[in-house]
């Protein structure tokens, strides 16, 4: 059987910022309906190589390319529109909202789509149960009127995929799901995304520093170093390698820890929970905001 065609492609795509190679020449074929986690330590450029496949950052050189189409240097709400979705290390929602408008507005950036208006016919669901149905599908159908800054962190994440699942895209970028999660919660989140990425058929790139996540979850692992792929195997490959090995641990000893390579600093990783960015704007879910400098992740 032939595998799946490539639903995002990037050919020799390079990041430079002054004489910093954020990205430094990476190719990678993503097929349809795939899952594939991306790893690397701090530094490597994993949150860089996220903003450049959402259209936050242009690519110095390079092509990106969606369905065959280069993406490279389109808006990130055209990469919404165009089928692709991304979560932030931090998610970005509105504070001072409830649970329930904060997923309203992700319906209201969907409004700006061409079919919107095909989609709200009288014969279609009203907004109303929609966002129900949106909540209730991650679990928040319950918080639905508390605040987003009354959240825990994960209830946080689970509104933040609510939001981008909103924007119905075919793939699926997500940085650093499980962070600031206690073992529990990494589980149950990640079951969750599983589960919505299964029943909807998408393609899932997930950026995770979490190495049990990463080789329960993910069937092919893509590992980064100083801008670079290092390796692209499946999870006894990349627990195998010696290379691996050596820039996670220092030493050859295997991987499987609860944590791999620390640290939360990435690449827009200070816009916060806080933050009055919208959904689908110049900010916020599906917008411009994240990397925007060279200390990418």
């Amino acid at each position: 059987m032939n595998p799946a065609p490539p639903v995002l492609e990037l050919e020799d795509v390079k990041r430079h910022f002054g004489g910093i190679r954020a990205v430094d020449g990476v190719t990678l074929a993503v097929e349809e309906g795939s899952v594939l986690a991306l790893i690397g330590p701090n530094g490597a450029g994993k949150s860089t190589l996220f903003a450049l496949m959402m259209g936050e950052l242009a690519p110095s050189c390079g092509t990106i390319c969606l369905d065959g189409r280069d993406i490279g240097g389109l808006s990130p709400e055209r990469h919404s529109r165009l089928g692709v979705g991304r979560t932030f290390q931090t998610p970005r929602l509105f504070a001072g909202l409830s649970v329930a408008e904060n997923a309203h507005t992700a319906l209201l950036a969907r409004a700006r789509h061409a079919q919107v208006q095909k989609e709200h016919s009288p014969s279609g669901p009203s907004q109303r149960e929609e966002i129900e149905a949106a909540l209730a599908e991650v679990g928040l159908l319950e918080e639905r009127a508390r605040t987003a800054a009354a959240l825990s962190q994960g209830q946080r994440k689970r509104l933040e995929l609510a939001m981008v699942l909103a924007l119905r895209p075919r793939v699926l970028l997500l940085d650093e799901p499980t962070a600031g999660m206690g073992v529990q919660e990494r589980a149950a989140i990640m079951s969750l995304v599983m589960d919505l990425v299964r029943r909807r058929g998408l393609t899932l790139l997930f950026c995770e520093h979490d190495m049990e996540s990463v080789f329960a979850h993910a069937p092919r692992v893509v590992v980064m170093d100083r801008g670079r792929i290092l390796i692209d195997g499946s999870p006894e490959q990349i627990r195998r390698d010696p290379h691996v090995q050596e820039i996670y641990l220092g030493r050859s000893e295997g991987l499987g820890g609860s944590e791999g390579v620390g640290g939360s600093e990435g690449v827009g990783s200070s816009e916060g929970l806080g933050s009055s960015e919208g959904v689908g704007g110049s900010e916020g879910v599906g917008g411009s905001g994240g990397a925007s400098g060279p200390e990418a992740r």
